[in-house]
C-alpha cells in the first residue's frame, strides 16, 4: 500500500506580546487559514503561546523578575481554556496542530515547562512533550522535562514527531524518534538566539554570535538525512511590537530595542528526506499574497508544502539506521517514559500506616478535642475514621495512626 501524501502548513508568526488570550485568538486564525488551504497539519513555533523569553539572553538574572512574573501569569495549562480553544479549532477544521507553549502546572505557582503538543484532527492530544533540558539562559524560565513525551503520533496522514530547539542536537533524543518510524519530523525554534551582546560601535549582529539560521538548518537536515523523513522547521518571528514590549520593561528601552533588532531572524522551511531545503514551498503573507519561496524569515506568514511520504522509502535501502543499517547486538538505547512528579504518596494499608489513601476523608471542621481523645483511647484508625464520619463534622481532623494517642 502506498504511503499518504500530506499537505502541511508551517506558521511563521509573532505572538501578541505576553498575552495568552490574544495569541490564542491569533493562532486560531492561522489554524483556520491552514484548514481553508486544505492543509492537514498546521505547525507553530517553540513557545508560541505566550512567547519566548528573549530578555533572559540580554539581561542579568536580577533584572528579569518582572518578566518572569508576567510570563508565569500568561503561561497556560494543558487542560486550560486556551488549549481547549485550539483543540476545538483543530477539530472543526479537521487539521492536526503542533504547537509550542509555555506550560504551567497546578502543583506549583511558578514551575514552567517548554512544551510542545501534537493535537489530532478530532481535537485529541496525541503527544504532550516537555523539553528535556532548557538551553543556556532558558534555565531562568523553564524546568527540565522528562521522557514521557518522546513519542511519535501514528496518524492516517503519517507518523509525526517533534523535538524542541536544542533537543535536535541530542542524538539520543533524535534516535528515539527515528526508532518509532517517524516520517515527518517537526523542529521548533525561537526567532532569535543571542549568545553575545554587541560591543560598543558594532552596528550589526554581535561578532561571534550564534548563527541560528545555519545551525538550525544543519541539525534539521541531519535528522532528515539519517531518518529518511521530511522535516518541518518552524521558527518564531520577533516583530517590532514584541521588541517594543520587551524594551518598555527594561531600564534602557532604546538600547534594548537596538540590541534585539540586531540579531538575524530564524528560518521556517521544509526539508526533504535527503536533508535538502524544499525550494518550491508556497508562502501566504498576512495580506494573503502568495509566492514560491525556500523559506520565510523576516515577515509573518504561512508556508505550505506537499509532502509525499513515499519518498521516505528509497533512502532506507542505503542507510536504515533503525533496521538494516544498525547493529542492535552492539548498541542499545533505553528510554524512561515516566512522567515526573514532585512527590509520590503511598497508600494506607490495612495496618493503618501513614500515607495517602482515597479511603481517608478529611472533613472541614474539627471534631472537638475531647471527642478526639476518646477516639484515641478507643484504639485503631478505622474506628476513629468511622466515628468521625458519623459525627457529621466538617473541619480538618488529622486521622490517628495506629498506636498513636491524643491523651496528654
Amino acid at each position: 500500500m502506498a504511503l499518504p501524501k500530506l499537505k502541511a502548513a508551517a506558521c511563521h508568526l509573532a505572538p501578541v506580546f505576553l498575552s495568552a488570550k490574544q495569541t490564542t485568538e491569533k493562532t486560531i486564525k492561522f489554524i483556520d487559514f491552514a484548514a481553508n488551504k486544505k492543509a492537514k497539519l498546521a505547525v507553530f513555533p517553540e513557545s508560541s503561546i505566550p512567547g519566548f523569553p528573549y530578555w533572559s539572553s540580554i539581561l542579568a538574572p536580577s533584572q528579569g523578575h518582572d518578566f518572569f512574573k508576567r510570563i508565569a501569569e500568561q503561561s497556560v495549562y494543558v487542560d486550560g481554556e486556551e488549549i481547549s480553544a485550539i483543540r476545538r479549532a483543530a477539530h472543526q477544521g479537521r487539521v492536526m496542530v503542533s504547537i509550542g507553549i509555555l506550560e504551567k502546572v497546578r502543583y506549583s505557582s511558578a514551575t514552567l515547562f517548554n512544551t510542545n503538543l501534537i493535537i489530532g484532527d478530532e481535537g485529541q492530544i496525541l503527544v504532550h512533550h516537555r523539553k528535556l533540558m532548557p538551553t543556556f539562559f532558558e534555565k531562568l524560565t523553564w524546568a527540565p522535562g522528562d521522557g514521557y513525551g518522546l513519542r511519535v503520533a501514528d496518524t492516517q496522514h503519517g507518523k509525526i514527531g517533534a523535538l524542541i530547539c536544542g533537543e535536535n542536537t541530542n542524538a539520543l533524543a533524535r534516535y528515539a524518534m527515528m526508532a518509532q518510524g517517524e516520517q515527518v519530523h517537526i523542529s521548533t525554534w525561537p526567532a532569535i538566539w543571542p549568545t553575545r551582546l554587541p560591543k560598543k560601535g558594532e552596528t550589526g549582529p554581535a561578532v561571534g554570535n550564534y548563527d541560528n539560521v545555519k545551525a538550525n538548518t544543519t541539525r534539521a537536515a541531519a535528522h532528515c538525512f539519517e531518518a529518511k523523513c521530511f522535516g518541518i522547521q518552524c521558527a518564531g518571528f520577533l516583530d517590532q511590537a514584541n521588541i517594543a514590549g520587551i524594551a518598555a520593561m527594561t531600564e534602557d528601552p532604546e538600547q534594548t530595542m537596538k540590541i534585539l533588532s540586531s540579531y538575524p531572524q530564524a528560518a521556517t522551511q521544509f526539508l526533504d528526506p535527503d536533508g535538502q531545503v524544499m525550494n518550491n514551498s508556497l508562502l501566504y503573507t498576512l495580506e494573503n499574497r502568495q509566492r514560491n519561496v525556500a523559506c520565510v524569515r523576516d515577515e509573518e506568514g504561512i508556508l505550505i508544502a506537499d509532502l509525499d511520504l513515499n519518498k521516505c522509502v528509497e533512502g532506507k535501502q542505503y542507510h536504515d539506521v533503525v533496521g538494516g543499517y544498525q547493529r542492535l547486538d552492539v548498541f542499545s538505547l533505553q528510554i524512561n517514559r515516566k512522567r515526573l512528579q514532585p512527590v509520590t504518596f503511598n497508600k494506607v494499608d490495612d495496618s493503618g500506616a501513614p500515607g495517602n489513601s482515597p479511603d481517608i476523608k478529611f472533613p472541614h471542621h474539627p471534631i472537638p478535642v475531647e471527642k478526639q481523645k476518646d477516639l484515641g483511647r478507643e484504639g485503631n484508625l478505622q474506628q476513629a475514621l468511622k466515628a468521625q464520619e458519623s459525627s457529621g463534622s466538617h473541619v480538618l481532623f488529622r486521622p490517628l495512626y495506629q498506636n498513636e494517642s491524643l491523651v496528654t
